[in-house]
């Protein structure tokens, strides 16, 4: 289907915008494009931010709890942003935590780890991702959870992240599960399908991750663009043993790609996994809070709920 009528509606406030355009530069009339699209109610879930310690020093993070009887299942949440971007308050992190808590009636912690920039690099977010990951299932009676239940997940770079961070555990503190929403898990990135190609070279070339913008994240996070790491990134590494993985990939993404190739990956090593396709959507479409305009955004979140 073609992108979703409301969100191409607005494409004319962004197509005279560059890929890679500082956010300082971006017009304040461009700002509209990221405007609600509805009215969004919060559910009922009791939220509490905490501070915990990392080993570069601590690291914020927010514990979201469904209200009434909870199912003892737990989430670990990194939101995206390329590396560079994203805090506890973006949608993708406080509303998709509020969200998930509420349809698996559990717990949902959103680690806010560090940035990458010239001080930051690799390992240090996934080092972040990894001491929260800990954090949750030392705290699991505090937090009344079972950690044989407790999952880990993320969005876009968050989702790289926590899929390495997953790379990590060892038995006895492995994922029950991974969830991983439209996902950049693999450098040099995988082409699209001709046919994906030709309708991503519709959309205006700001929401485009060429390959210039994929190596520029990829040097930022890494500092190079050599010698990957491959025992932490997870499309370049050893799958075998890997958690059950559900994942979510956008319509319309040039990412989408890397989703379906670490589907087709996890397959191969005889791990279980279920892939989706968002219709319609943009990469980051779980940025945008879930309204009745634009269904695929709830179904998204059912679908990595729906462990």
């Amino acid at each position: 289907m073609p992108v979703h009528p409301l969100i191409a509606a607005r494409f004319p406030l962004i197509a005279d915008i560059a890929p890679g355009t500082p956010a300082e530069s971006i017009p304040e009339s461009a700002l509209a494009f990221g405007a609600p699209y509805g009215d969004y109610t919060p559910p009922a879930v009791a939220v509490e931010d905490a501070t915990i310690e990392g080993p570069h020093g601590p690291i914020r993070v927010r514990v979201y709890r469904a209200e009434g009887e909870r199912s003892g299942r737990s989430l670990l949440w990194a939101h995206g942003g390329g590396f560079t971007a994203g805090d506890l308050d973006m949608p993708e992190a406080h509303v998709v935590s509020l969200e998930l808590a509420r349809r698996f009636r559990g717990v949902v912690v959103s680690v806010e780890y560090r940035l990458a920039g010239q001080e930051v690099r690799h390992p240090i977010p996934v080092d972040d991702v990894a001491a929260a990951w800990a954090w949750l299932l030392e705290h699991a009676d505090d937090l009344g959870i079972d950690p044989a239940q407790a999952a880990i997940g993320g969005a876009s770079a968050g989702a790289f992240l926590a899929a390495a961070a997953t790379l990590r555990q060892e038995e006895g503190s492995r994922a029950a599960s991974v969830l991983l929403a439209y996902p950049a898990l693999h450098f040099p990135h995988p082409a699209v399908e001709d046919a994906v190609a030709a309708e991503l070279r519709t959309l205006p070339p700001v929401l485009r991750f060429f390959p210039q913008v994929v190596l520029a994240i990829f040097q930022t996070y890494l500092g190079r663009v050599t010698d990957i790491p491959a025992h932490e990134t997870p499309g370049l590494a050893d799958l075998t043993g890997y958690p059950p993985t559900r994942i979510v990939v956008s319509e319309f993404d040039d990412l989408r790609s890397s989703g379906e190739l670490f589907a087709q990956q996890l397959a191969s090593r005889g791990v279980a996994v279920e892939t989706t396709v968002a219709e319609g959507m943009l990469h980051g479409h779980l940025n945008i809070p879930p309204v009745d305009a634009l269904p695929e955004i709830a179904r998204s979140l059912d679908f990595l709920a729906a462990v």
